[in-house]
């Protein structure tokens, strides 16, 4: 198989996992205890305020009529518009686009981060990481800026908080990879052939060593692409996780549906990924 069909099986089954995940959530959202009108409306609501909200959420619509219709939000980029305003409030899409910028900062910056933090992250919890780092490198030295400030210098912290954890995690499977692979009869025939030892390691050893690394990598990446919630939430960023979190409180279902479909769309794009680079570095995967 080649590598162009490969990629349309992989986007063709993407795109049914997108599919599946937003008609689960929609069904989820309806099963839910409690009652959006009431979170919206912040109290008591009158009849008409009721009927207003209940037709601005498409709720006096049948379950199959909200699902067609979120699927043509999906369908013209709006991903649906926020209530009680609709006019004047931006669509979901358009609340989402203005924090994935910050989600995608932190998450770039976090993976620049685990390039330089060692192994730390695994036995410290995240949040306490984060809240330790806030204390020493903001109250206490004053060097660095703190939570709701903003710039490039602010996100040192964050990128800290977030790249100690995802280093220490790819090191360990990175090691516990390799120390399998060097014991293969291939690479001992490699180094009885006589092949410079940098050759071995990198061209046999790593090279097959990669894929449960991988496989570790984009889930991780995948997770800090939508958001690492906890992260956001001691420095106080702005993030596609806080805004899920945010609309689920609220039961605001055209946001919270809007945030879960770039979710699943962002997940099956990085595991699409993931597995053109298996086939990058193993063609037997793509004949498979």
């Amino acid at each position: 198989m080649n590598l162009g069909a490969f990629l349309l099986r992989r986007l063709g089954s993407g795109a049914l996992a997108i599919v599946g995940v937003t008609i689960l959530v929609f069904a989820f959202l309806h099963l839910v205890p409690g009652d959006p009108i009431d979170h919206l409306a912040g109290g008591e609501v009158t009849p008409d305020q009721r009927a207003k909200l209940e037709h601005c959420l498409g709720l006096d619509e049948s379950a199959g009529i909200q699902l067609v219709t979120f699927l043509g939000h999906v369908a013209d980029g709006t991903l649906g518009h926020q209530c009680p305003d609709p006019e004047h409030k931006p669509s979901v899409a358009a609340r989402i686009g203005l924090v994935m910028p910050q989600t995608l900062l932190l998450a770039l910056a976090g993976d620049t981060a685990s390039t330089v933090v060692a192994l730390s992250g695994i036995a410290v919890p995240m949040m306490l990481f984060a809240s330790l780092l806030v204390l020493v490198f903001f109250a206490e030295l004053g060097w660095l800026p703190g939570p709701t400030e903003t710039g490039i210098a602010a996100l040192i912290l964050p990128a800290i908080a977030v790249g100690t954890h995802l280093m220490a995690m790819l090191s360990r499977m990175t090691r516990t990879s390799m120390i399998d692979v060097l014991d293969e009869d291939y690479v001992r025939t490699a180094r009885a052939k006589g092949l410079p030892e940098s050759r071995v390691v990198f061209r046999h050893a790593l090279r097959n060593a990669l894929l449960p690394v991988l496989t570790v990598a984009g889930l991780q990446f995948g997770s800090l692409l939508t958001g690492t919630i906890v992260v956001e939430k001691v420095f106080a960023r702005p993030g596609l996780g806080t805004t899920l979190l945010e609309a689920i409180s609220e039961r605001d279902y055209p946001v919270v549906q809007g945030t879960v479909f770039v979710i699943a769309v962002i997940y099956v794009l990085v595991n699409i990924a993931v597995d053109i680079a298996y086939g990058l570095v193993d063609p037997r995967i793509r004949v498979g």
